[in-house]
């Protein structure tokens, strides 16, 4: 399934309504059709290639394991045919209720002849609290 999203944001509004709706098969969609896409989630290797990283979407994407996430938008920056958006997600388990530490997010889309679509995705937790890490 390949879908045609007219601007990033389109692209990335897909991304979260796949989280949100647990569909794998739109999730796929919204990542450039190409083995040149990449995606790195907390506390996991780098995944290259649209089947890892369908593999890697699949077990995350259960139903059982919903969870809701509030979007903080950090910074776009769109030239020409790449547009690259950095976020701040706070996820929340929608069983529990439970909120966990916000993330980070990085994603990079590139516009070609079938739209924007993900190329890259780059998830990292938020620094720990003053004191935790030496200085720097």
């Amino acid at each position: 399934m390949s879908s045609h999203f007219e601007t990033p944001t389109d692209a990335e509004d897909a991304y979260y309504d796949a989280i949100e709706e647990c569909d794998l098969e739109k999730m796929m969609a919204t990542w450039e059709d190409s083995d040149a896409v990449s995606c790195l989630l907390p506390m996991r290797p780098l995944t290259h290639g649209r089947e890892p990283i369908r593999e890697l979407w699949t077990p995350m994407l259960n139903p059982e394991f919903r969870v809701e996430i509030t979007v903080n938008h950090l910074q776009w920056i769109e030239q020409g045919d790449i547009a690259i958006h950095l976020l701040e997600e706070m996820v929340t388990l929608t069983d529990s209720g439970d909120k966990q530490t916000p993330i980070y997010a990085v994603r990079i889309y590139r516009n070609s002849d079938q739209g924007w679509h993900l190329l890259s995705h780059f998830n990292s937790p938020t620094p720990p609290p003053p004191g935790i890490m030496p200085p720097q």
